[in-house]
């Protein structure tokens, strides 16, 4: 069985990504409503392709944000983790 860290992650069917401006944040779109998430959940959720494991999506969190690079694996990780569980994510 795969670990989050191995599975390539993508949004799974049921969601839409976007940006709302009048929640003036990203959300995820589900039929029951909506989840309006914080910009570091944004900034995962925008690299959920597909295409990248966990660690291709640390790394590149960590160029484009320096400044928070001691953090960015550890909060990467818990909230895949927590996006899996709740549906929002499934393996490419």
């Amino acid at each position: 069985m795969e670990t989050v860290a191995e599975i390539r992650p993508r949004l799974s069917p049921h969601y839409v990504f976007r940006w709302e401006g009048s929640q003036n944040a990203h959300i995820l779109l589900y039929p029951e409503g909506l989840i309006k998430l914080n910009p570091a959940a944004a900034e995962i959720l925008k690299r959920c392709d597909g295409e990248r494991n966990a660690e291709a999506i640390i790394a590149d969190l960590a160029v484009s944000f320096p400044e928070h690079a001691e953090a960015i694996a550890v909060d990467t990780h818990a909230f895949l983790e927590a996006a899996f569980k709740k549906g929002w994510l499934r393996s490419a």
